[in-house]
């Protein structure tokens, strides 16, 4: 994921999701020890929900164009 992406993804879950730094750093750190992604890391232990991640995708795929 390149960088811009990355920071979308960030900027998404802090504003339009909510969730904390704190949050979003645990993620990160269990998501490079499990080697999965942040979207399915943060569904899976529950701070996203189904409806969540997939507006995350769809927020995603729209920058990506």
């Amino acid at each position: 994921m390149n960088n811009n992406l990355y920071n979308d993804m960030i900027f998404y879950l802090l504003n339009e999701v909510g969730l904390k730094e704190s949050s979003i750093e645990l993620g990160l750190k269990l998501s490079i020890k499990n080697k999965t992604t942040l979207p399915i890391l943060l569904w899976s232990y529950g701070m996203l929900t189904i409806e969540e991640l997939d507006k995350l995708y769809s927020y995603l795929f729209q920058k990506m164009e």
